[in-house]
């Protein structure tokens, strides 16, 4: 195949539903970026009923700088957006050696690109994670960005044994070919945690990970998202994940009962992390969340699971942790 004149070094993809403003707010500060690496952009529209999104980002490419397209994912659900997204990009960039993803609520600080490839680059590390930093609306308690619904997952640049949102990484297209098409198992469409599972599977498949902590994006977090109720069901929700990700790992009978009972005695060491969690954060929704976790996790034991990402909700979400 011949390649391009001006081959690109990377390609940004970014799955969105029914947030059109959000979305050409995350382009905007992708047209921001310092690096002298040349990108691509790839949005995929999940609402083929009005397409508003892709209506969006086309107008924002054909003003420039940016460059990219817009494809609309017609089967619902966060794990197909993705897939599309990222096989869309495999496809059209072939010279391209690193993919990256930014949720559409998101905002990329200037040097993110910059430092997420150069960190890719310098450790050979096959997926590279970085945090995603909440902002908050004016009236949001203090103390809730130390809630793990919204603190990253490490403090420290450096290897780690794995990362568990996809809204803010890089996939290098080596781990791609490693792990197989399509990459996120469209089976979590509508519970979500489709990226947890693929990095837990490219940890068992040999990948590296690494994170790069100064490879800052920053999420808006609308006070509907820091109320008990929200912060509960993600609770329960990242329990079914969590179970569903270790069921996968389980064949025959005595595998699953033994997985059951762990479910169950999860839930009873999660009331002594909760006390503790709350004699240190002063944070009731904190202190709760190990408890619900596990609650999450014994319902799905029992076959009962959240659908929170079917088209009824109001947003696409990613992040698996």
């Amino acid at each position: 195949m011949k390649t391009r004149a001006n081959p690109f070094d990377a390609v940004i993809c970014i799955p969105t539903f029914k947030r059109p403003e959000h979305l050409v707010q995350t382009l905007a500060s992708l047209a921001r970026q310092r690096t002298g690496r040349r990108f691509a952009v790839i949005v995929v529209d999940n609402d083929a009923g009005s397409q508003a999104g892709r209506a969006a980002a086309e107008e924002v490419f054909a003003k420039g700088p940016l460059v990219g397209q817009c494809v609309v994912e017609q089967r619902q659900g966060n794990c197909s957006a993705i897939n599309r997204a990222f096989t869309t990009a495999l496809a059209a960039y072939p010279e391209s050696g690193y993919f990256l993803m930014i949720d559409d609520d998101e905002l990329a600080q200037p040097d993110w690109l910059e430092r997420m490839v150069a960190t890719a680059q310098r450790t050979g590390a096959g997926i590279v994670g970085g945090p995603v930093m909440p902002r908050f609306e004016p009236g949001t308690r203090a103390g809730l960005g130390r809630h793990p619904a919204f603190a990253p997952a490490y403090d420290k640049s450096g290897p780690v044994p794995v990362i568990y949102g996809s809204g803010n990484c890089l996939i290098t297209r080596r781990t791609f070919a490693l792990m197989g098409s399509p990459p996120f198992d469209t089976g979590y469409n509508f519970l979500g945690g489709g990226d947890t599972d693929f990095f837990v599977r490219a940890r068992r498949a040999g990948i590296t990970f690494y994170w790069e902590a100064e490879a800052i994006i920053t999420e808006t977090v609308p006070l509907a998202r820091t109320r008990a109720g929200w912060l509960a069901a993600r609770g329960l929700r990242i329990g079914a994940v969590n179970y569903r990700i270790e069921r996968k790992l389980a064949h025959g009978g005595l595998s699953l009962a033994t997985l059951a009972g762990k479910s169950f005695a999860v839930l009873g060491l999660s009331f002594g992390r909760g006390i503790l969690d709350l004699v240190r954060t002063r944070e009731p929704t904190i202190a709760l969340h190990p408890i619900l976790v596990a609650v999450g996790r014994c319902l799905a034991a029992l076959g009962i699971e959240p659908q929170p990402y079917r088209a009824s909700t109001p947003r696409l979400r990613t992040r698996g942790r």
